[in-house]
C-alpha cells in the first residue's frame, strides 16, 4: 500500500515537472536595443541619451558618439527580432538562452556574414560593433535585457 502511494506520488511529480515550462519558455525578456555611432572625427563628445554608457565607451578608439536608434521589445525564447540599420543592413537578435540572471542572444548581420553569441547578465549591457569602419565611422549596438 505504501510503495503503490510512493509510486502515484512520484508519476505524478514527474508528470508535474515535465509538464511545467522551465523559466526560460514561460517568460520574455525586455530587451532594450540603442544603436550608436562612433566615430574618430571632431570633438570628443557623448550623447547625452548615452550617459549611462560613457564608461565603456571611453575605452574604445572612438572619440564622438551619438544614438541614431532606439528599440524596445519583448522577446521570447527562439524568437527574433529585427532592427534596420542606418546604413541600410538589418541587424538580427535572437533570444537563444534564458536563466534568471543571464541571457544569451544570437547577434546577426546577414549582409556581413557576422555572427556572435553574447552572454548578458541582469543589470549589465554589451556595446557590440555590427557594421565595419568607414571614413573613420562604424555603427555598434547597445543591448540591456531588463532595462
Amino acid at each position: 500500500m505504501i510503495a503503490r502511494r510512493w509510486f502515484a506520488a512520484s508519476t505524478l511529480a514527474v508528470a508535474l515537472l515535465t509538464a511545467a515550462p522551465t523559466l526560460a519558455e514561460a517568460a520574455t525578456v525586455p530587451v532594450r536595443v540603442r544603436i550608436i555611432k562612433g566615430s574618430r572625427q571632431g570633438p570628443a563628445a557623448v550623447d547625452p541619451r548615452l550617459a549611462d554608457l560613457r564608461g565603456q565607451l571611453g575605452r574604445l578608439a572612438y572619440v564622438k558618439w551619438d544614438q541614431v536608434g532606439e528599440h524596445h521589445a519583448d522577446m521570447g525564447l527562439g524568437k527574433s527580432v529585427s532592427l534596420p540599420l542606418p546604413d541600410g543592413a538589418t541587424l538580427e537578435l535572437t533570444l537563444v538562452d534564458a536563466h534568471k540572471n543571464t541571457v544569451t542572444f544570437q547577434v546577426r548581420v546577414p549582409a556581413r556574414l557576422t555572427n556572435s553569441r553574447l552572454t548578458i547578465s541582469k543589470d549589465q549591457r554589451i556595446v557590440h560593433q555590427v557594421t565595419d569602419e568607414k571614413t573613420g565611422e562604424a555603427y555598434f549596438a547597445t543591448i540591456r535585457p531588463w532595462p
